[in-house]
């Protein structure tokens, strides 16, 4: 899907997003609530280092709905391996954060996928 400039505008209120993602192991869907970023112009899903499920799931189903206060929009994620992509999109995101830590740590342990609409 192309995303409309109107759900774009409406992605850029809302940081808080819903997402759900296809269960790499049971098939079903798991809906939970994350934060979105934006970063080189482009709009990313991301954590605080750690194990996450959800970036399993979108590895093994890349295709899934991102859920906005009005609207849900079927997406797919890129997951970002490269580490000098890493590094600049983490870059952007992490020294505006407070509680973040070091940047270090996110490019050590952290997913990133890039939300594509196309």
């Amino acid at each position: 899907m192309t995303i409309t400039d109107e759900a774009r505008r409406a992605l850029e209120r809302q940081q808080t997003v819903e997402i759900t993602t296809t269960g790499r192991r049971s098939g079903r869907a798991q809906r939970i609530e994350t934060w979105r970023y934006r970063a080189a112009g482009r709009y990313w899903l991301t954590g605080s280092p750690g194990r996450r499920d959800w970036y399993a799931n979108v590895l093994a189903h890349p295709e899934f709905t991102l859920h906005l206060t009005d609207r849900d929009l079927r997406v797919r994620g890129r997951a970002v391996t490269d580490p000098d992509e890493r590094a600049r999109v983490f870059g952007e995101i992490v020294p505006g954060l407070g509680w973040a830590g070091s940047l270090e740590s996110w490019l050590a342990g952290s997913p990133l996928v890039e939300i594509q609409f196309g």
